[in-house]
C-alpha cells in the first residue's frame, strides 16, 4: 500500500495531570497537539510555563479548546495571553468552549490590565464540528458533569491510498503514481485510467478528550476505534460514591469506556491530588480491565 501524501505524526504532550489543586508534582489539567500548528486542550494554571518547559512553539499556538469553565481548566489563558502579548503576537488566538465562556472570557479580558494585545476570537460551541483545517477536524459533544460540559474528538482527514496491485496491472509505476494523484485520471495503453479505481479510502487517526466526566454513552460513542482516548480518571474504585458524587470517573470505569469503544490506547488524566504521591493503584486498576492504560505524567509525549 501506498499512501498518498507524506505521512503525519501527532504529537501530544501532557502539560497538567492533577484536578483542580496544584502540586509541587503536578498542574491541572492541560494536553498540548503539535499536528501541523500547536493546540491546547483545555488551559490550566502555568500553561505558559510548561510549553516553554517542553518545547511546545508559543508562535505555532492556533486554538484553545476547554472542555469546561470550572477554574483549573481555563485559569491559564490569563498568563498564556499575557506571555503571547510579551512575544509581540499579532495573529488571533481561536478559543472555543461549551456556552458561556464568551461571555466570561470577555468579561475577564476586558479588563484593562488583562487586556490582550492581540485579537482573541471567543467562539461558544455545542454539539458537532467546531473547527476543520488541511489536516484534521475537531467535535464538541456533550459529556456528563456538575456543570456544562463538552468533550472534543480530534479526527485527521481520510487518506487515500494506493492499491499497489492493481495500480501496477493499470499499468501505473513511477513518477505516474504522482501524475495521477495530481491529475485524477490518466490515458495508459491507450485507456483511460481513473485515481479511484487504483486506490481506496482509509480513516485517518483519531484522539478524544473526555474532559471531565462521569462515565457516559457519549464518550464511548465518540471513542469508537480511537488511536487514543485520553479521559478523566479522578478516583480509585474505592472511591466510587464519591466520584459520583462530584461527577467524575474512577480508573476503571474510564478504562471500560475504553474497552468498550475498541480504543487503542488509553492515557489516564485528572487525577485527585490524595493520589498526589503515587497513582500506581489507579493505573493497575485500569490495567486490568484495559491493558493499553498509561498514566499522564507531566511532560509525556505520545505520537499517534
Amino acid at each position: 500500500m501506498l499512501f498518498l501524501g507524506a505521512k503525519k505524526m501527532i504529537r501530544l504532550v501532557v502539560l497538567g495531570s492533577a484536578a483542580a489543586l496544584p502540586s509541587p508534582r503536578h498542574l491541572p489539567s492541560g494536553i498540548a497537539i503539535k499536528f501541523g500548528d500547536v493546540f491546547l486542550f483545555d488551559c490550566g494554571e502555568a500553561a505558559q510555563r510548561q510549553m516553554m518547559k517542553y518545547g511546545i512553539s508559543y508562535s505555532k499556538l492556533r486554538a484553545v479548546f476547554l472542555t469546561h469553565l470550572h477554574a483549573d481548566h481555563w485559569i491559564g489563558l490569563i498568563g498564556l495571553t499575557q506571555t503571547l502579548g510579551f512575544f509581540e503576537r499579532s495573529e488571533p488566538l481561536l478559543v472555543f468552549g461549551p456556552r458561556g465562556t464568551k461571555r466570561l472570557l470577555e468579561a475577564v479580558f476586558a479588563q484593562k490590565e488583562l487586556e490582550p494585545s492581540f485579537p482573541i476570537e471567543i467562539k461558544d460551541v455545542e454539539d458537532g464540528i467546531v473547527f476543520k483545517d488541511k489536516l484534521f477536524s475537531v467535535t464538541a459533544f456533550p459529556v456528563e458533569h456538575k456543570t456544562r460540559a463538552l468533550g472534543y474528538a480530534l479526527e485527521e482527514h481520510e487518506k487515500i491510498k494506493f492499491d499497489e496491485a492493481k495500480a501496477r496491472a493499470k499499468g501505473i509505476h513511477g513518477r505516474l503514481f504522482s501524475e495521477i494523484m495530481e491529475k485524477g485520471e490518466l490515458a495508459i495503453n491507450g485507456k483511460k485510467v481513473k485515481l479511484a479505481q487504483v486506490t481506496f479510502k482509509e480513516n485517518g487517526k483519531k484522539i478524544v478528550f473526555s474532559g471531565d466526566t462521569m462515565p457516559c454513552v457519549a464518550v464511548a460513542k465518540a471513542a469508537k476505534n480511537a488511536s487514543l482516548l485520553v479521559h478523566d480518571a479522578c478516583f480509585a474504585e474505592d472511591e466510587l460514591e464519591k466520584a459520583k458524587d462530584k461527577a467524575h470517573s474512577t480508573a476503571r470505569q474510564a478504562a471500560e469506556i475504553a474497552k468498550k469503544a475498541k480504543v487503542k490506547k488509553l492515557l489516564l488524566t485528572h487525577f485527585s491530588n490524595r493520589y498526589d504521591d503515587d497513582r500506581s493503584k489507579l493505573v493497575a486498576e485500569a490495567q486490568s480491565v484495559f491493558p493499553e492504560s498509561v498514566e499522564a505524567k507531566e511532560g509525556l509525549e505520545i505520537l499517534v
